[in-house]
């Protein structure tokens, strides 16, 4: 199960071709579906991680987008990009910040996050046992990595989103507007063929 989620049955080609799938036959507006869009990639862009889905959620409903493209769009982020989307950040938000950079290399990245993960899950263990919970490597953690990557984040979210969101428009309504001419082909088809079996049963007659 573990390895599914970071590797999907059939590869990730295939899990973004099913999103990509999924979002252009929603059944909204391009604009509203498009909204959703940019709220799902910005969010990708923070180090809110467990909380993308809320965050998505919430900023679509601002926007009056879709909240389902939202939901979908937040796997922009997952574990092939979330590297790459921090170091990115975390360079803006330290240039941002004037703040001093610590090692925010791929590696670097991949060990604060790790330690992190750890520390946390040390002090929630901490609270059932005689162990005491330290909670000053999480404040280092918070300072040299969460804060800056928060501040950083902003600026390649919103441009990440921004493209997505124009991208999204033109390529939803033709889509939408191909799958109207299939339903509308299929239809006459079905006319055409009932007006044919009453011509026929009124020949007979």
């Amino acid at each position: 199960m573990f390895v599914h989620i970071l590797y999907p049955r059939g590869g990730w080609t295939r899990a973004v071709r099913y999103i990509r799938h999924r979002l252009k036959r929603l059944p909204d507006s391009p604009e509203r579906i498009a909204r959703g869009i940019f709220a799902g990639v910005a969010v990708t862009f923070t180090p809110l991680y467990g909380l993308h889905f809320v965050f998505a959620f919430i900023i679509a409903k601002l926007m009056r987008g879709n909240v389902f493209a939202a939901l979908m769009a937040t796997f922009f982020g997952n574990p092939l990009t979330y590297v790459p989307i921090a170091m990115v950040s975390l360079r803006i938000g330290y240039w941002l910040t004037g703040q001093e950079q610590f090692d925010e290399s791929r590696q670097g990245v991949a060990r604060s996050l790790a330690r992190a993960s750890n520390d946390l899950w040390d002090n929630f263990k901490a609270l059932f046992t005689p162990k005491e919970a330290d909670w000053g490597r999480l404040v280092d953690f918070f300072d040299q990595f969460f804060y800056p990557f928060l501040i950083g984040g902003i600026v390649p979210g919103v441009i990440a989103g921004l493209v997505a969101y124009y991208m999204s428009v033109p390529v939803i309504r033709a889509y939408q507007k191909r799958r109207v001419a299939k339903v509308k082909a299929k239809f006459e088809a079905l006319r055409k063929k009932a007006r044919q079996k009453a011509g026929a049963a009124n020949k007979s007659d």
